[in-house]
């Protein structure tokens, strides 16, 4: 009975998703596109958007949450282990959730969290001491709490999980304190663990050669991002981070997989079906966490089921995703370590690019051209739209022994400059860009897409932005306050189309003039 239960909570899940007028996903779909069917907003009338309400969640803090909306109610996550349920057409607020972190959670960027996953009335979420939790979405309260890992060894956790089917999947963070990274399911109505994939190989494991001695025990990998899903593959794609330590690759030579990789799972088993290594002996800091986004393209006459990804290395990839075979691999941005992609799919390396005591000048920088942000991609369009970074910097090493729980990236970085952003729009058959849209500054903020014509996104300025899906052109910004970091979404309720996003502590909507 427990199974066919579960069999009906994945199928209602499902046919939930199907609705455009909810948002129950991280990226809308499991394919990981961030498209919207709906149109009732579009390019024609974006102009007169306004906004609706806003709700203030008094949590100082990077707000970098993907809000959830079905049955009328958007729940939304917060720094420090707080979430709320709000009333989805007023912003009234129905139930609140804070849980204290520890004294010391190691956290490499601030104690953020990126969103919940739904399945059968219930809300999944992880906390930044690697706990999951469950909670049920009208009262909030905890249904169960498993511990994933130690964090006082220097694993935290705060990407948004997935439901594969019927099991919770997420990762983890914390490659910079010399943790092991991996990828678990999880039962929803238990919290038992079903799977494990570590994203390091341990000794006599496949690809456990690539690493030296012990290191792989404190190789990093971390899985801070969330994958997308094939349902008619039955593979879950997760990218990975950056090994450890991070700036000095002496005491781990060899590839270091599945570091800076994309990993392609068996859905059921967590098995490793194929991977595909971006940056082999990374010793940028280049995680190959960006979510990768599962799209059929056209190349050379024939459509190709392939997953694509703006790396954070400066080469856009598209692989096919029923082997991970390199289809295409191009520069978006200013590279100065490799000349090229090979058929291969590894890089054609420039010498005098690895970090040195003096220090090295290599494009990009830390945190690469495209990073964590999340992207989109259109059907109606046929364009893969991300942010870009537009920065060298200098890449020093030093020696460091490693301390269990402590900071282990042996050394650091000196900005050339403060650099630049841009939002891109590109071909992914061909890897040319239809357009840019030049930033001020880095960028911070996600994307969306929607059938409407129209990409919206957000600046560390304040602004939230419409653009003009196929030609770039601003539509529409609005002066939110505060820093767009999280990625905009779209729902629909009793026939009105809103647009929500956080903007520094403030969660807020917009919509057309009734």
């Amino acid at each position: 009975m427990k199974g066919i239960a579960l069999g009906l909570l994945t199928c209602i899940a499902a046919l939930a998703q199907n609705d455009p007028g909810d948002w129950t996903s991280y990226a809308k779909n499991s394919l990981g596109w961030r498209y919207s069917e709906l149109d009732q907003i579009n390019t024609k009338n974006v102009a007169k958007l306004t906004a609706q309400w806003m709700y203030q969640t008094g949590v100082p803090g990077k707000t970098e949450t993907t809000p959830l909306v079905f049955g009328g109610m958007m729940y939304i996550t917060g720094p420090s282990n707080t979430a709320w349920a709000l009333d989805a057409l007023t912003g009234r607020p129905i139930w609140s959730y804070k849980s204290s972190p520890p004294a010391r959670v190691d956290l490499c960027c601030g104690p953020v969290n990126r969103g919940f996953a739904t399945l059968g009335g219930k809300l999944f979420k992880v906390n930044l001491e690697g706990t999951l939790l469950a909670m049920d979405a009208k009262s909030g309260a905890v249904l169960w709490q498993t511990q994933m890992e130690d964090y006082k060894k220097g694993y935290s956790a705060t990407a948004a999980p997935i439901i594969v089917k019927n099991l919770v999947v997420t990762g983890m963070a914390g490659a910079e304190y010399g943790t092991r990274g991996f990828v678990d399911a999880y039962d929803p109505e238990t919290g038992k663990r079903v799977w494990r994939f570590y994203t390091v190989p341990g000794e006599g494991e496949p690809g456990g050669d690539t690493w030296h001695g012990e290191a792989w025990k404190r190789g990093g990998g971390s899985t801070w991002i969330t994958g997308s899903y094939d349902p008619k593959l039955n593979v879950i794609y997760w990218g990975t981070g950056n090994p450890g330590p991070d700036l000095n690759g002496d005491v781990r030579p060899g590839d270091n997989l599945y570091t800076c990789s994309l990993v392609a799972l068996d859905a059921d088993t967590g098995k490793l079906k194929w991977h595909f290594q971006f940056t082999p002996h990374d010793v940028h800091d280049w995680d190959a966490v960006g979510d990768p986004i599962a799209v059929d393209i056209v190349m050379n006459g024939k459509t190709v089921p392939a997953v694509i990804e703006a790396n954070r290395n400066g080469f856009f990839y598209a692989l096919d995703r029923t082997n991970g075979k390199l289809l295409l691999a191009k520069a978006y941005t200013k590279v100065t370590w490799a000349d090229g992609i090979g058929a291969d799919g590894r890089p054609i390396l420039i010498a005098g690019h690895d970090p040195t005591e003096e220090g090295n000048m290599t494009c990009p920088g830390m945190g690469g051209g495209h990073n964590w942000q999340a992207t989109a991609y259109s059907p109606q369009t046929g364009l893969y739209y991300f942010t870009s970074s537009e920065h060298c910097m200098l890449f020093f090493k030093t020696k460091q022994d490693f301390v269990e729980g402590e900071w282990y990236q042996a050394s650091t970085v000196d900005r050339n400059s403060p650099g630049s952003g841009r939002i891109v729009a590109l071909d992914p058959k061909t890897g040319t860009a239809a357009w840019n849209f030049e930033m001020v500054s880095g960028p911070t903020s996600g994307l969306l897409a929607t059938a409407g014509g129209l990409v919206f996104g957000g600046d560390a300025e304040g602004y939230v932005i419409a653009f003009d899906a196929r030609t770039g052109k601003v539509l529409w910004k609005f002066q939110a306050g505060g820093t767009i970091i999280a990625p905009p979404i779209t729902y629909s309720l009793d026939g009105r189309q809103y647009v929500a996003v956080a903007a520094g502590q403030t969660m807020m909507t917009f919509a057309l003039p009734k």
